[in-house]
């Protein structure tokens, strides 16, 4: 019996070395990569495409999984990529997401690849402008695929790389599909499974935190995000009698005050913050009419489900109690997005520990919650999900411009830290989460002492 147990726990520990021993190869050939990983993402800055549009980014992506010898799957939620790494050892399915699309945003600052992209963009002309960062995302796991791929037969299981389409939505009406956004649709079209994915990890560039740190939360991290819309009808007359007439546009501006009472007077912000924000009125042709109708866009985040279920019912309430008091009416519409980005607690408090070795434990910090919103957490519905963010911002920049501006910069120091930690998270996870080559083993030392 105690010859037994010495073999299981050499196996179990020369396996385990096995992983473990691959974390200063991935650290040595990240360092090697980032010229090339930044000379990826100035190309893809120079040339940014919007949502379901990017032909060219997907070209380059798949082009370069296929050098690898990756498997290749294309034309995924229209535009996605998916490449599916096989190790050359069994073990669990991890899933690494990119996403792939730009913005429209002229941009302002002022580099050699800077973009000159144009478009035409709900009637306007505007430019086009990686505004997030989603170029460093690509240029970032083309790498990390480079890394993996270089390892291939060491690794305990099966990595899938996720390039997706479509974060910030859907710029072309011929291209949408069921009106769902990139991450969402590649759900629906199977890229969860076959092989099925075990846990999925997600990193955003963010322009704010300081380059070398890293930024997560356990739990609820992004907001659940959807869009508000508020139509209201009044009763046109002249300027000069607002008497003879209802005006919605009175009316509208008494409901754009009353919605934020439903932040202040209803939501616990105790418990989670909650924001419903106007951020379009459209009414009126002429400054001596007043309108018969208007319309009001706006954009509703929350954190938890009892949270946005009660902030929808009281926009309606609010608005069409409004309305009805100034003799208007309102018609109310509410279109569902992305849910919150949740950071699964038991696979968090496994995986930090690896981004604290990697970037140093100083460098990994707790962050508030983030009102912005992202479609990873679609994938996180599916499977245990960590997405976390790496810093950006210059060291000593004390302005840095907010994601989706015309002024948004990005330190490309950070790159190799990027690639290491979701290399990294990947081999650990595969370290903590394989044990069929250990009972293969025990099994066959089993047999072999009950034959002598």
């Amino acid at each position: 019996m105690r010859k037994l147990l010495t073999i299981l726990l050499s196996v179990s520990s020369g396996f385990a070395i096995g992983q473990s021993a691959l974390k200063p190869k991935i650290n040595s050939a990240a360092d090697g990569l980032e010229q090339k990983v930044i000379s990826w993402r100035r190309d893809f800055h120079e040339h940014p495409e919007l949502g379901n549009l990017e032909f060219r980014t997907s070209k380059i992506v798949a082009d370069h999984l296929r050098s690898l010898g990756i498997e290749v799957q294309e034309k995924v939620g229209v535009t996605g990529v998916v490449g599916i790494l096989k190790g050359g050892k069994p073990g669990p399915v991890v899933a690494l997401r990119a996403d792939m699309d730009g913005l429209p945003v002229t941009e302002r600052v002022d580099v050699p690849f800077k973009s000159k992209v144009t478009t035409e963009y709900n009637g306007q002309k505007t430019g086009v402008m990686h505004a997030c960062g989603h170029d460093s995302h690509v240029a970032m796991l083309m790498g990390v695929a480079e890394i993996l791929a270089s390892m291939k037969n060491d690794l305990a299981g099966t990595v899938k790389f996720i390039f997706q389409p479509a974060e910030e939505g859907v710029y072309d009406p011929k291209l949408l599909k069921n009106g769902k956004s990139g991450a969402e649709l590649m759900v629906m079209e199977g890229v969860m499974e076959n092989p099925k994915v075990d846990a999925i990890f997600g990193l955003h560039i963010s322009s704010v935190t300081e380059v070398g740190k890293i930024g997560y939360r356990s739990g609820p991290t992004m907001a659940a995000v959807d869009q508000l819309g508020i139509k209201i009808k009044g009763k046109q007359t002249h300027g000069a009698n607002p008497w003879s007439g209802i005006d919605p546009i009175v009316t509208a501006s008494q409901i754009v005050l009353g919605l934020q009472t439903i932040v202040s007077r209803n939501v616990n912000i105790t418990e989670n913050p909650a924001i419903v924000t106007v951020g379009a009125i459209h009414g009126g042709i002429r400054q001596n009419i007043i309108p018969e109708s208007l319309e009001m866009i706006g954009t509703i985040r929350t954190f938890e489900t009892k949270q946005r279920e009660l902030v929808h019912r009281r926009i309606n309430e609010v608005a069409k109690n409004i309305a009805e008091s100034a003799g208007a009416s309102a018609e109310v519409t509410i279109d569902t997005g992305y849910p919150v980005t949740y950071n699964d607690p038991t696979l968090t408090e496994k995986m930090i520990g690896t981004l604290e070795t990697i970037a140093g434990k100083g460098n990994v910090v707790i962050q508030p919650l983030q009102t912005g919103a992202e479609d990873f957490s679609f994938f996180q519905q599916k499977v245990p999900g960590l997405f976390f963010f790496l810093g950006g911002k210059p060291k000593g920049k004390t302005d840095p411009a907010p994601h989706h501006t015309p002024d948004f910069y990005i330190d490309e120091s950070g790159f190799t830290l990027g690639m290491k930690s979701l290399a990294g998270l990947t081999v650990d996870y595969f370290e903590m989460n394989t044990t069929k080559p250990l009972d293969a083993q025990a099994s066959k030392v089993k047999k072999d002492k009950k034959s002598k």
